[in-house]
This record gives structure tokens, C-alpha cells and sequence, in this order.
């Protein structure tokens, strides 16, 4: 997925735009653009933060002023081919230069939210921002309407075990939506929707999960400084690390520790029994996502 964020713009000269991906746009403030199919013939939007925008991705769009900031995001085709039932030909939206979906500006939201912060979760988590848009896209805006695809059951055990031991694998390292469809030998878009059948998690939820279950294990040692339990569980600087874990855990990665070798610390001197609270704390699979 492409992410651009594109600002205010006081250049009044039409300008013909054509895009390679599927492009839509959400307002990130008030203001206004002028879309039209012809130079001649430019019309006029006022927009709202939070409103959204579909283009004309065959035709192209002619756009005139535009002072409105906004983040375009690309879908591509593989994407959108995925979210249908039929798997051949181009998918053809209905271009909408204006209009409200919840949960398309929810995940577009969601977006903004990661680049503003650095693009810390990686791409996977844009990956499977990308599949949850075009599922809403298609399902919302497909030209002939096409019903999502709806899979039963869910991923067998050995393709369970593969993704697990992958996952294990490259813990550290930066994994995508396409790698782990791949390794059991499946579509992103079908993997995604299988994956989340058989465990009840997106598959960035999954991961995440196991990043934060390893830093757990390398907390309750004495030694490895925070730096380096977040490098070696896959996150890319120590603040993110600390406030996932914070989200997920409702702690600190160092209260965390300081509570572990705490109870240890009391364990050792006195009889503990195995009703002794322990303070460990594991956020939910809701708020993992």
C-alpha cells in the first residue's frame, strides 16, 4: 500500500491526474477541492475532517485548487483482486469524490496514526490495513457488485504449526502479509481471513502477541538492558517497544521487571504457594489490534 500525505496546495492551474493504484483520499482538516472528468468543467467539494475520496482511477481526474490537507493512500491491484470472488480482470470502483464510510476512515485513521509515528509496526501492519480497505472497498463500491469472499472452517494444523514456526523464526525481523501467506501456500487475502478462523487474531495481532511474549521471558532475566529486549522482539525503537507494552500489558517494560524479580525476590525468603498472586499481566486479544 502507498501512503502519501499531500498538503494544501494554493496552485490554481488544472492539473490531470492518473494514478497507477486504486487511490482514495481522507481530509485530514477543512477546506475544499476542485475535481472534474474535463478541464473545462471543475466542480467544486467542500470537505470536512474525516471525509473521503474516491478517484476516477481509468479516466484520471482533472483537479484544480486545493487547499485541503489529506492522506492518499494507493490499494493495488493484487489487493482488491483478492477481496473477490472473481479472481481474474481489473476490479472497477465507483469513483466518489465525496462521501462517508466509518470504517474505511476508521483504517485510514489508523494509518495516519502509524506515519505519523514513524511507520513503527512495520509492514505487515500495513499489509493487513490494506486487505481489511479493499475487502470495504469492494464490498461498498465495486462497480457490479460482488459479494466478499466467505471461507469456512480454517487453516488445518500443519499450516498452523508452519505459521507458528516462521513466526518464531523471524520474530526479530521484518515480516510481511505475503511471506507468511506464502509459506503455507495460500493467497494474502485468503490466509488473512483462514488465519483469523482458526485463532481469533489478525495475523499482526498474532505476531505481535509473540514479539510481546518473548519480552516477557527476556525481562525476567537480570541482564538484558530494554534496549535490547526490543531489538531482539522485532520492534523498532525502545519508545515503541515501551508503549505497546504499556497498551497491551498495562505496565512497563521495566515495572514489569521490577514486579517479576520483586515476587522472586519475596518467593525466595518466604513459603510461596501457588495461590501467591504472580504479577504478570497479559493485555487482551481485543486490544491487540
Amino acid at each position: 500500500m502507498k501512503v502519501e500525505l499531500v498538503p494544501p496546495d494554493s496552485d490554481t492551474q488544472p492539473r490531470h491526474w492518473v494514478r497507477h493504484d486504486q487511490a482514495f483520499a481522507m481530509m485530514l482538516g477543512p477546506g475544499s477541492i476542485e475535481w472534474g472528468s474535463k478541464r473545462s468543467a471543475l466542480e467544486k467539494f467542500a470537505y470536512a475532517a474525516g471525509d473521503l475520496a474516491l478517484c476516477d482511477r481509468h479516466n484520471g481526474e482533472w483537479v484544480g485548487l486545493m487547499n485541503v490537507p489529506h492522506l492518499q493512500l494507493g490499494i493495488s491491484d493484487a489487493a482488491l483482486m483478492a477481496a473477490c470472488d472473481e479472481p481474474t480482470g481489473e476490479v472497477e470502483l465507483r469513483p466518489h469524490r465525496k462521501f462517508a464510510d466509518s470504517r474505511l476512515g476508521a483504517l485510514v485513521a489508523a494509518v495516519h496514526a502509524e506515519m505519523v509515528a514513524g511507520f513503527p509496526s512495520g509492514r505487515l501492519f500495513l499489509d493487513s490495513v490494506e486487505q481489511a480497505m479493499a475487502v470495504a472497498l469492494v464490498s461498498a463500491q465495486a462497480v457490479r457488485q460482488r459479494p466478499v469472499r466467505m471461507s469456512r472452517g480454517g487453516l488445518g494444523p500443519a499450516r498452523l504449526r508452519r505459521i507458528k514456526e516462521l513466526v518464531h523464526e523471524r520474530v526479530e525481523d521484518e515480516l510481511s502479509l505475503d511471506e507468511m501467506a506464502q509459506s503455507v501456500g495460500l493467497s494474502t487475502a485468503h490466509f488473512a481471513r483462514m488465519f483469523r478462523k482458526s485463532t481469533g487474531e489478525t495475523p499482526h495481532q498474532f505476531v505481535l502477541r509473540q514479539r510481546l511474549e518473548r519480552a516477557k521471558a527476556m525481562l525476567r532475566g537480570q541482564d538484558a538492558r530494554v534496549l535490547d529486549v526490543a531489538v531482539a522482539c522485532g520492534f523498532k525503537t525502545q519508545q515503541h517497544f515501551a508503549q505497546v507494552f504499556r497498551d497491551v500489558c498495562g505496565i512497563s517494560p521495566s515495572g514489569y521487571r521490577q514486579d517479576f524479580l520483586g515476587y522472586e525476590a519475596t518467593c525466595a525468603s518466604e513459603t510461596c504457594s501457588e495461590d501467591t498472586p504472580r504479577p504478570v499481566i497479559v493485555g487482551s486479544q481485543s486490544e491487540l489490534s
